[in-house]
């Protein structure tokens, strides 16, 4: 019985990596749509950090992100998109936090959790990484100082 429930989730764990982002319609900040399983960055790697205004790990994560961003995108091409998971009530607090930052990132809204729901999404902060054929070949859960390391050693293996 151990064994086939390893399985299981052994197998569910592989189906997620190497899947494509599922098709969702979500809006992002400036209300403009945008269809999860097109998002693309010309054959270069996209990384997808999912977080939401509250979370104070997540703040965390994406200011470290924001420093090696620059450096990110001149060796590598890499994009960062995040993925808001506010509620519609905090939905609005989103692009002042964006702005107020001067973080360069694109930002969908999940106010309903369809997506991350989609990819069981359970914690957050929660990023993957997408191939540059936009096949997720990597996950994190969680943030502490240093996760941008590992997070840099992946995207240099691609």
């Amino acid at each position: 019985m151990r064994r086939y429930l390893f399985l299981v989730l052994l197998l569910s764990a592989v189906t997620t990596l190497f899947a494509a982002l599922p098709a969702f319609q979500l809006k992002d900040v400036n209300g403009k749509t945008i269809d999860t399983s097109l998002l693309s960055n010309e054959g270069k790697p996209i990384v997808v950090s999912f977080f939401a205004t509250w979370c104070k790990p997540c703040m965390r994560e994406l200011q470290a992100l924001h420093e090696v961003y620059p450096d990110w995108q001149d060796e590598m091409g890499v994009k960062i998109i995040l993925v808001s998971v506010d509620d519609a009530q905090d939905v609005q607090k989103v692009k002042p936090l964006i702005d107020g930052n001067a973080w360069e990132y694109e930002c969908l809204l999940d106010p309903n959790g369809d997506l991350q729901r989609a990819l069981s999404i359970q914690s957050i902060p929660y990023s993957l990484v997408l191939d540059g054929k936009g096949r997720i070949v990597y996950t994190h859960v969680g943030y502490a100082d240093g996760d941008e390391e590992e997070l840099e050693k992946v995207l240099k293996g691609l």
